[in-house]
């Protein structure tokens, strides 16, 4: 449900998407402690997003920034999870969740809005955890579940999906491939649910645009790992190729601070 929403002061944007919309994600990792830290408001004063996708908000609430229509989805269990997207144009609906897909709803893992010209999808994917008791309920379960919800969106219109997926699809996606090869976040089950994602046609936006290693959106906190950039990249913007003409750039904002995950973002032309 909706708990925060704060007016957009330009009414000129109530309704109509921009020429060009900059399109965020970020793994906050506690929107509350973002916001303590100053982080937060930092960043959306640097950037000014026109759509926040976050994720891991862990009951963050709404905030007190103006100039964004503000939508939460929260987990059941207080301080866990939880999804949010900020948007300055209002959005034509906002669903929480996916119907049959259990935890999208009880840890609020998913939050979609909808848009003039396409869908925007905020997605927290479970985490495989250290002793893979979850990888089976993401690989049977989670990952064909929210496929089949992507594309049963963009039967409709298009989609941008923002998230943090909890997988380094390739062996460029993370510092050490060999040493973490089947373990959580690297393992042949979770790297097939991102290729499915890939073999339904949509585009992993960074790679449009650069290739190789050494783009991580997530480090350890362990042995100076952002400072070193041993890293993985976890987190992503995928669009529907329909939308591939309208990307214009996409990028990795390693500088920001505050989580141990950095925002990332592409820019799209409406």
């Amino acid at each position: 449900m909706v708990v925060g929403r704060f007016q957009v002061t330009s009414s000129a944007n109530e309704e109509v998407l921009q020429a060009t919309m900059k399109i965020f994600s970020w793994n906050v990792n506690g929107l509350r402690s973002v916001v303590k830290k100053g982080t937060f408001q930092s960043f959306l004063t640097k950037h000014e997003p026109d759509v926040l996708c976050l994720q891991e908000t862990r009951s963050g609430g709404p905030q007190d920034i103006a100039g964004y229509h503000q939508y939460f989805h929260d987990a059941e269990k207080k301080g866990y999870s939880g999804t949010a997207i900020f948007s300055k144009t209002k959005p034509l609906s906002v669903t929480n969740g996916v119907d049959g897909l259990n935890l999208s709803k009880e840890e609020g893992r998913v939050l979609t809005a909808e848009f003039a010209k396409y869908f925007v999808v905020s997605v927290y994917t479970p985490n495989a955890k250290d002793d893979q008791s979850r990888l089976q309920l993401r690989a049977a379960h989670w990952d064909p579940g929210f496929l089949s919800y992507c594309k049963k969106l963009e039967a409709t219109k298009p989609v941008v999906i923002c998230g943090d997926l909890n997988v380094a699809h390739t062996e460029l996606d993370l510092a050490n491939p060999k040493q973490n090869r089947g373990k959580k976040g690297f393992t042949a089950e979770e790297r097939q649910g991102f290729d499915n994602l890939i073999n339904a046609s949509f585009l992993d936006t960074l790679r449009l645009f650069k290739q190789g290693n050494g783009f991580y959106t997530w480090w350890s906190h362990f042995a100076k790992s952002r400072e070193r950039n041993v890293g993985w990249r976890i987190d992503y913007i995928l669009v529907s190729s329909s939308l591939r003409g309208a990307v214009e750039t996409a990028e990795i904002h390693s500088d920001v601070l505050g989580s141990d995950h950095c925002p990332i973002s592409v820019k799209l032309q409406d």
